[in-house]
């Protein structure tokens, strides 16, 4: 059943980590993300190996995950936002890159996964659809208030919480 299923977590799992991130904002909970998408994944691989984009099929998996994660009551009950964050990796302005990821972890789910699906993947509004399982007028729409949400937010500083950065 497994037959190249292996070899592309291998290769893909590091890429699959850093949408989990930008979708939840917290390193602990994207590896929870990608385990748990790994698995469905896996017992879907009869169907997902077959796939014309298999990373396009694990996206979406990975972005189903973290929104189903996100209507249940599990991740608002525990304190994830208190464990130790990996460092930012180099960026030119540490400090708007944690702006950045600060406001990011202020916008709603689905608007959060549009903007990553859209500005981090680089997908096309029609495939962001076929991602989100939505039309896509609803992806112009969420990426219109998650881009105008973004701006307001980011005109000031963040400030984010001592332990938090």
């Amino acid at each position: 059943m497994d037959d190249g299923f292996t070899d592309f977590v291998t290769v893909r799992s590091a890429w699959l980590r850093k949408i989990a991130y930008l979708l939840c904002g917290d390193w602990h909970r994207a590896d929870d993300l990608v385990q748990s998408a790994i698995t469905r994944l896996y017992t879907n691989w009869h169907r997902a190996g077959r796939a014309d984009n298999v990373d396009g099929y694990a996206r979406r998996t990975l972005v189903n995950t973290f929104l189903a994660e996100q209507r249940t009551s599990w991740w608002r009950r525990v304190d994830l936002q208190g464990a130790d964050h990996d460092p930012p990796g180099p960026a030119a302005d540490v400090e708007l890159a944690l702006d950045l990821r600060a406001a990011l972890e202020r916008l709603p789910a689905r608007q959060r996964a549009t903007v990553v699906l859209r500005y981090f993947c680089d997908l096309p509004v029609a495939e962001t659809a076929r991602a989100l399982g939505c039309s896509e007028g609803t992806v112009k729409s969420q990426t219109a208030k998650a881009v105008e949400t973004l701006r307001e937010l980011l005109r000031e500083p963040i400030r984010i919480p001592e332990g938090r950065a």
